[in-house]
């Protein structure tokens, strides 16, 4: 008895929390598997946009408090130090970069407005690669916050890889003082 009484409290708190206030107005949320959807398609023109030198649909998919982390350990971007590489790249060389996602796993928060994803990707000159991320849902559009990307070392190659790491470190110049804000 004691079971169907609590089944039955948690059945009439739930109904009454999806009740709308005249006084709050919220935000319907799409289905876990209509965020998957724009997730995907968000990160998708992401790389899209990359690879056609589309700085201002490249940048415009990140958060304004966005941090991009690359594959050397100094890469540590801001959104105002990245928009300036990526200016670099895309407006005065002309050229971006193509990383082509072949997986992707996306997680939701509880409350459906935080993602977290990773996806395997793939670059004709550094084959494959990882990239990992949080998008965050601001009003009604997906915006990447962090990215991460990191290069996928077999277990086997690791040991070797690690190996030839440590001879580039010795013979590395000091790295000079970051100058990105938030290092």
């Amino acid at each position: 008895m004691r079971f169907l009484s609590l089944c039955l409290l948690v059945a009439l708190v739930a109904c009454q929390s999806t009740k709308k206030s005249n006084m709050e107005e919220t935000e319907a949320l799409p289905s876990a598997a209509g965020d998957a959807q724009a997730v995907h398609r968000l990160i998708d023109a992401w790389h899209a946009a990359a690879a056609a030198v589309d700085a201002d649909a490249y940048l415009g998919a990140l958060s304004a408090d966005a941090v991009f982390m690359g594959t050397d350990p100094e890469e540590r971007w801001d959104k105002p130090a990245f928009t300036q590489y990526v200016r670099h790249y895309f407006d005065d060389e002309k050229r971006g970069w193509t990383y082509v996602p072949s997986r992707r796993q996306v997680i939701f928060s509880p409350d459906g407005r935080i993602a977290w994803f990773d996806e395997r990707l793939e670059n004709t000159g550094y084959g494959v690669l990882r990239g990992t991320g949080v998008v965050r849902l601001e009003g009604k559009e997906w915006r990447i916050a962090h990215y991460s990307m990191t290069f996928a070392i077999p277990n086997a190659q690791a040991k070797a890889v690690v190996q030839l790491l440590r001879g580039a470190e010795s013979h590395a110049p000091e790295p000079p003082a970051p100058s990105q804000s938030g290092q």
